[in-house]
């Protein structure tokens, strides 16, 4: 069973329609309660839009003290592109307070005008923990997956970065410590390599 959390302004319907077709079971989940009900062994983050907004439904919901709580015990969480962004202290992005889950900030691009923001489509990812579970069956070296994003994460620990990618100058594409990962790529939009990613999530949680 892996729980999705619904923040209501989240990707919520491709990456629950991704995650069963990995054969992962699904839970939506939009408060402590119904979290703790599902009996979870995993637990997702998505997210489009607004930092803002996906930061303020967390708190509304009192989400944000069960993702920090799940996080502190080194379960199975998975976060999605602003729930890779929530877990830090600091975003420009409206110049607010991430859930400080990991020290670091969110940061908008700065590249040359040939380079537009966002950041769109199709780019390399080379994976810089090679051991990591959520790297099976993809290779170290590179694989593409599919970005939408006009901020990125600078972890103040350069050990939690899990990928690399190239845009304009590197940027974190993802980060890693024990069971717990996240994804600036959106792994529900990148096919079989996307696919990948959620199964070998889903492999955490047995």
């Amino acid at each position: 069973m892996i729980a999705v959390i619904d923040t209501g302004i989240c990707n919520l319907r491709s990456v629950t329609k991704a995650l069963e077709a990995v054969g992962a079971t699904i839970q939506v989940v939009r408060n402590p309660a119904e979290l703790a009900a599902s009996r979870a062994r995993g637990l997702v983050l998505p997210g489009v839009g607004a930092l803002r907004d996906c930061v303020a439904s967390l708190r509304a919901s009192q989400l944000d003290a069960s993702v920090r709580a799940w996080v502190a015990d080194d379960r199975p969480f998975l976060g999605v592109c602003l729930g890779m962004q929530a877990l830090f202290e600091h975003s420009e992005e409206g110049n607010i307070a991430g859930l400080g889950i990991f020290p670091g900030k969110v940061v908008r691009f700065q590249r040359p005008r040939e380079f537009k923001i966002p950041h769109m489509g199709w780019n390399t990812v080379r994976f810089t923990q090679p051991g990591s579970p959520l790297r099976a069956q993809l290779a170290v070296e590179g694989e593409s997956f599919y970005f939408v994003h006009s901020f990125h994460c600078q972890p103040a620990n350069p050990q939690l970065v899990l990928a690399e990618s190239d845009y304009g100058g590197v940027f974190c594409a993802a980060i890693g410590r024990g069971r717990v990962f996240a994804t600036q790529f959106h792994p529900e939009k990148s096919q079989a390599k996307g696919l990948q990613i959620f199964r070998n999530f889903a492999a955490t949680t047995g």
